[in-house]
């Protein structure tokens, strides 16, 4: 999971969200005029609406010109690294993530959305060292423990990837994404009934959840519970229709492989 820093745009905001006040930045928040700063925002508000509508080529132009006003300023070169993450322009992206890092080491999201690039590009170790920093900068990160549980899961290190997916949803309870990678993984490591529970709970607290309908549907069709697998496809499809496309579940979703062979069982009515 990708997270966005949302105060950005002058060096002032970026200095409340916690980075350390002695980084020496060579714009300081006195030299940016207030028509400059008023400028940037309404920037930035068209860089996320873009963003938002999936136009991430018209949003990688805002955060572009943003860098250009603002280049001392570690939050737009973080952000225009997502949009490049989401453009698959994976190696770019780490080229922004690494320039806010210089700006602001001691500022997490940068480390967080990088690792979401070597995700991608499946270096799990780099991943995991990005994850980590996180982790000691804010031990209470939940979304690090879970993109952490991912990485572990790239590297197939199922218990280690599903510990840390619980430690995610103890610190943040109603982090959905967080309890259905739980879920997952339990059916991965083989407590196949807990892992239905589960599937099953979130199903009802978040009935528009297409992950999770589809997990049900893989899972119901492997207990031979036909008609009530069919009916959660429905859902599951008519919300979602990538969870047709195995590569996609395996590959970009990335379910573990026991649920993507229950889930292949399903599409071959095997």
């Amino acid at each position: 999971m990708i997270r966005w820093l949302i105060s950005l745009v002058c060096i002032c905001l970026v200095w409340a969200m916690g980075i350390n006040n002695e980084v020496a930045f060579a714009q300081s928040s006195s030299e940016i005029t207030k028509q400059q700063l008023q400028r940037g925002e309404a920037i930035a508000k068209q860089a996320f609406q873009a963003a938002e509508q999936g136009d991430f080529v018209q949003a990688e132009k805002y955060w572009t010109e943003l860098i250009e006003d603002f280049p001392n300023n570690p939050a737009v070169w973080s952000n225009r690294g997502n949009i490049r993450v989401n453009e698959n322009k994976l190696d770019e992206a780490i080229d922004d993530f690494n320039q806010s890092i210089k700006i602001a080491p001691q500022y997490s999201d940068p480390y967080l959305n990088r690792g979401i690039a070597y995700e991608g590009k499946k270096m799990w170790e780099d991943a995991l060292a990005d994850y980590n920093r996180v982790l000691e900068i804010d031990p209470q990160d939940a979304m690090a423990y879970n993109n952490r549980g991912n990485a572990k899961a790239g590297e197939k290190i199922w218990q280690d990837a599903l510990k840390d997916y619980l430690k995610a949803v103890e610190l943040e309870p109603e982090f959905a994404l967080a309890r259905a990678n739980a879920a997952l993984m339990t059916y991965q490591v083989g407590d196949r009934q807990s892992a239905l529970q589960q599937m099953r709970n979130l199903v009802r607290k978040y009935p528009m959840f297409p992950d999770m309908r589809a997990a049900l549907t893989a899972v119901l069709w492997v207990e031979g519970k036909q008609g009530d697998a069919e009916s959660n496809w429905v859902a599951a499809v008519g919300i979602d229709n990538r969870y047709q496309d195995l590569d996609w579940v395996a590959n970009n979703r990335r379910w573990p492989p026991a649920m993507v062979e229950a889930l292949n069982k399903f599409l071959t009515l095997n």
